[in-house]
């Protein structure tokens, strides 16, 4: 199908029509790295069970964090123990993300963790209107360590990481390794599921050197 718009010239119409070509070849290869993704073999079994803690102090067990899914997507927020304030990388990611949880919940299992304590989560949760996001205290596991999410100094790092159980248990799935990888940007390892950045890219200023704020 071909289309137009008003009061465009035959100039803008042929580039927009090479950009179009471009942009068909970019789905095609997203949807080839999608299906190439649910190829993976069986990743491994997570080491424990681990003991996490809700934003009111309540126990929760990472097995209990599927509910009624059979997958569970968990994202790590840079929020360590001496942070006074989140990382605004990550606040602008859950901001958009909180909106979707509802939908996501149909389909699959979330949760968004941090290696501070409860107590520190509510007043954040409350603070940044997080109240549909399903926070949790790492505090007191291996969590972060053991899935890329801190590194040997303590530092926080923003990782997704995608879990499954079965009748074997719980496994890991996936992760958004692409962060470790060297890049002339930042690490779009999340980009796919990150509206900002998507909507940026559509703008004839694209990205350029915005940052977001927390608040």
């Amino acid at each position: 199908m071909t289309v137009s718009l008003p009061n465009e010239s035959r100039e803008y119409r042929a580039a927009r029509a090479n950009l179009l070509a471009a942009e068909t070849d970019l789905r095609a290869k997203a949807e080839e790295v999608a299906a190439l993704r649910r190829t993976l073999p069986r990743g491994g079994d997570v080491p424990e069970d681990y003991l996490f803690h809700d934003p009111a102090g309540q126990p929760a067990l990472m097995s209990s964090l599927f509910g009624d899914q059979d997958t569970l997507a968990i994202y790590s927020l840079m929020y360590g123990p001496k942070a006074t304030a989140p990382c605004p990388m990550c606040s602008a990611f859950l901001d958009g993300l909180s909106g979707q949880v509802k939908h996501l919940a149909r389909k699959t299992a979330l949760a968004v963790v941090a290696q501070n304590s409860p107590q520190k989560l509510a007043e954040l949760s409350n603070r940044m209107g997080w109240s549909a996001l399903p926070l949790y205290s790492a505090q007191g596991t291996s969590y972060q360590r053991d899935y890329l999410a801190e590194n040997e100094s303590g530092d926080q790092l923003p990782i997704l990481n995608i879990f499954q159980r079965d009748e074997g248990g719980i496994r890991h799935f996936w992760s958004s390794e692409l962060f470790f990888e060297p890049s002339p940007w930042h690490p779009r390892h999340i980009d796919p599921v990150w509206s900002l950045w998507n909507l940026l890219d559509l703008t004839p200023q694209g990205r350029g050197d915005f940052m977001p704020r927390v608040g």
